[in-house]
């Protein structure tokens, strides 16, 4: 019977012995599967986190544009800017807008009178010739952004446009269109890019002044047409973030736009322009946003120097606008926004050498223009007229 008992005792310790080291290792797999479900749990978690960031953080990209309208250089301009060896020195007369226009992304301005070379003569209205040296101002004053289609591009004929376009090809951080120095030259697709956003850009005139290119030789001046400007952006417009086109249009000396400047805007804006600068009238004109906010039009921006007759063909704009790209995994989305504008006045002090000069509204005083806070409300009423919004007061002047 003992011996029975003692068999039986160690049996049930062999048994407990067995069941603890079961339970134990029980235990210990519970536990590491907790652990690893855990683990694989917040790989999980963190994984679709990373995933939803990188959805919902989208890639923003802005750059900022600065415009002005006409370079109208009359013989008083370019004779004011001559120097006793007979070279020229315009840059003073941009004394007051480098400071400005040199803190922007791009600069925009409107070469209203070819540079067509000295060997052509120099020559006043109504066949314009202007010094190169007028090019090398707005450059020096950051300017590099540049529409060159108006209705005096061909005032020296072909070789004033050929004049033309070499000095501009030579200015390599300058942007041009309008003129072209032969058929391929024209029909070559340029894209440009500028703080990651991508963009074309087209100068047109509807204005020849009746000076034809001759034929064959379109190229010389980009004169519009629904055609050839449907033919131009399409080509672009999928390589393209936005398309900014300048148009030379409208009424000469009308503050009011024409059924033709609207018609153009709209078709321009049916086609994908974003934003259309519009030049020729050397007044102010209004502007606004069309086709549900998708397009900005300045109408005209008005003479930025000349020695036009009037105060208000003395006047024109300053404008700014930030060109947006919002891109996500889906889409990409590109606005013209925060457009603010400035009235600039051209001074010129007759009798005296260096005395053209272009002020900011800003910097006048009724020694420089008498009741010139009249005039600028004036003008304010007409470029507002059609966007009660626009802010006044550039933000780096």
């Amino acid at each position: 019977m003992a011996v029975r008992k003692v068999r039986k005792l160690k049996l049930k310790a062999k048994v407990s012995i067995v069941c603890i080291i079961l339970f134990s290792i029980s235990i210990v797999l519970i536990c590491f599967s907790n652990f690893s479900f855990f683990n694989s749990n917040n790989k999980s978690s963190d994984n679709h986190r990373v995933v939803e960031n990188k959805h919902k953080t989208p890639k923003k990209y802005s750059f900022d544009l600065f415009m002005v309208g006409d370079a109208l250089i009359h013989s008083a301009i370019y004779e004011d800017a001559k120097n006793a060896d007979g070279s020229y020195d315009f840059k003073p007369m941009l004394k007051y807008i480098k400071p400005i226009s040199s803190q922007y992304d791009l600069a925009y301005y409107n070469q209203e009178t070819i540079l067509g070379g000295a060997d052509l003569g120099y020559s006043n209205y109504p066949l314009f010739n202007s010094p190169d040296e007028v090019g090398d101002a707005f450059v020096d004053a950051g300017f590099n952004l540049v529409s060159l289609a108006t209705n005096h591009t061909m005032d020296k004929g072909e070789r004033g446009v050929l004049h033309s376009v070499n000095y501009w090809s030579k200015q390599t951080n300058v942007v041009w269109d309008g003129q072209r120095e032969s058929a391929e030259e024209r029909e070559k697709i340029r894209v440009y890019e500028c703080n990651g956003i991508k963009y074309a850009f087209f100068s047109y005139t509807t204005w020849t002044n009746g000076l034809e290119t001759p034929d064959g030789k379109e190229y010389l001046n980009n004169v519009y047409s629904p055609e050839k400007v449907k033919n131009d952006i399409e080509k672009v417009k999928d390589k393209v973030d936005i398309v900014i086109v300048a148009m030379h249009w409208g009424t000469e000396y009308s503050m009011g736009v024409s059924s033709e400047q609207q018609q153009i805007a709209n078709y321009l804006s049916s086609l994908g322009v974003q934003l259309i600068i519009g030049t020729h009238p050397h007044v102010v004109e209004p502007i606004e946003y069309i086709n549900n906010g998708k397009t900005l039009v300045i109408y005209s921006l008005g003479n930025f120097i000349s020695d036009q007759e009037g105060i208000e063909r003395l006047t024109g704009l300053m404008m700014e606008v930030t060109i947006n790209k919002v891109e996500t995994d889906t889409e990409s989305i590109v606005t013209v926004d925060s457009p603010r504008t400035e009235l600039i006045y051209t001074d010129s002090n007759y009798g005296k050498k260096r005395s053209f000069k272009v002020y900011p509204y800003s910097k006048l005083d009724d020694s420089i223009l008498l009741n010139y806070q009249n005039y600028y409300d004036e003008y304010k009423a007409v470029v507002s007229s059609k966007y009660s919004d626009l802010k006044w007061g550039l933000s780096r002047s």
